[in-house]
């Protein structure tokens, strides 16, 4: 999908997490392109940037380039009998109430209770065992548009 970034941050490759519109894009003429195509709470990541530049007061520099985007790839801890490669699931944030370091990992950003994500790989075991005896692996996740 197109959008408009900031010129500093387009970059081929990078990854930018969506928090919502600033007030002064709400009656900018060019919101249908730049944040309309835009879910808040997703990551993307920018897979081409093109040579095309438009004003706008509220990024450095005061310009945004076009980029194409899609929904970015996701790490993140599922239930390992949940855990095959190619299989599309329905994200489930586990019932946890522990604080830890790999807190994170189980809820990720730019994934929501529900979504259907694809698993594009299987990590493997965490490294480190669930404080609240829960198995788990790290996966990458595609989260997958509604259709």
């Amino acid at each position: 999908m197109i959008t408009l970034i900031g010129e500093k941050l387009a970059r081929k490759g990078s990854r930018f997490l969506f928090c919502g519109p600033a007030e002064e894009c709400r009656d900018c003429r060019f919101q249908p392109t730049c944040i309309a195509p835009l879910e808040e709470g997703r990551v993307y990541r920018i897979n081409d940037v093109k040579d095309r530049y438009q004003r706008c007061p509220i990024h450095l520099g005061e310009r945004v380039r076009v980029v194409d985007v899609d929904k970015a790839d996701l790490e993140a801890l599922i239930d390992s009998k949940r855990a095959f490669e190619g299989s599309v699931i329905s994200f489930e944030f586990p019932e946890c109430s522990v604080e830890c370091n790999m807190r994170d990992l189980c809820f990720p950003e730019g994934v929501r209770e529900g979504d259907r994500c694809r698993i594009v790989k299987n990590l493997g075991k965490p490294g480190k065992e669930c404080p609240a005896g829960n198995e788990l692996r790290r996966v990458l996740l595609r989260p997958l548009d509604k259709k």
